[in-house]
């Protein structure tokens, strides 16, 4: 028998950085794919970042496909749509392919805002994956869910605004957008951490706080600095986006990193009556 099973909370074991992957890839190929239609662009860019976005998402359902052991049993995903969110974001990421591609194929912005409007679910159904894994304190906070879901956003506009400046095409129009999804992220991740004091151990709060002061300090304080340089100084405007884009995704997927490999610890067995020899 495994000696860390008992009474105290040990660090589970059964999704590792191959599920990991399938949030961070996935919630940022959502929120590109969000970004892209909000911007209006159209041609070339457009499709890059379409495709992009659905590579990202691919890419995400792969590696938690590889995760699985046997990758033959991801076919039951698709048997529990009425009970089980990953059969839904199974479901949400079929739609979003098949909008997406279609909005590739056909340069068209109003195919593109259906994939977009498919992305937001795609993003929320992730969250609400792992706020359903009830025996992990850490994610069985409520507002996980809106915490994974402003994540994705902020890291699809940044890659957005990245993307836009490599492309060189305009990304002006994004940068209210992306402000407000980094502000988004920081108030989810204020009120996700009040909900996580509540039940979380000491060791999954102790990763939670410094990969938290992470994403607010370098993902949301110093990107919004970076977004008025941007705004305000047109010299220095394509590197302080660029390096505003960076900060965000990168502490984005770090946080997520984190919270799913490192602050896993569940809540141990909870024994209230124990039993003793000799008595009844």
């Amino acid at each position: 028998m495994n000696d860390h099973f008992g009474p105290k909370p040990w660090h589970q074991t059964n999704w590792d950085f191959r599920a990991a992957f399938n949030f961070i890839f996935g919630g940022a190929g959502a929120g590109l794919l969000v970004a892209a239609a909000i911007s209006g662009g159209a041609g070339t860019a457009l499709r890059v970042e379409i495709l992009l976005g659905l590579a990202l998402i691919g890419a995400g359902l792969v590696s938690v496909w590889f995760e699985i052991g046997r990758p033959l049993r991801a076919m039951n995903v698709g048997f529990n749509p009425f009970t089980s969110w990953m059969t839904r974001e199974s479901f949400a990421a079929g739609l979003v392919f098949v909008l997406g591609l279609a909005a590739a194929w056909f340069d068209s912005q109003p195919l593109a805002l259906a994939a977009a409007l498919g992305a937001l679910v795609f993003a929320y159904c992730q969250g609400r994956i792992l706020q359903a894994a009830k025996g992990i304190p850490a994610w069985r906070v409520p507002a996980l869910i809106w915490l994974i879901f402003t994540t994705a956003l902020a890291e699809g506009a940044g890659i957005f605004v990245a993307l836009a400046l490599l492309l060189d095409t305009p990304a002006r129009g994004v940068l209210a957008y992306f402000s407000l999804a980094l502000i988004a992220r920081a108030l989810a991740w204020s009120i996700y951490r009040g909900g996580a004091a509540k039940g979380t151990v000491r060791a999954a709060l102790t990763v939670l706080d410094r990969a938290g002061k992470v994403l607010v300090q370098f993902g949301t304080i110093a990107p919004l600095v970076l977004l008025l340089v941007a705004w305000f100084v047109p010299e220095a405007a394509r590197i302080a986006a660029l390096l505003a884009g960076l900060a965000a995704l990168a502490t984005g997927w770090q946080f997520k990193f984190a919270l799913i490999t490192r602050a896993a610890y569940n809540q141990g067995f909870a024994l209230p009556h124990l039993p003793v020899r000799g008595t009844r």
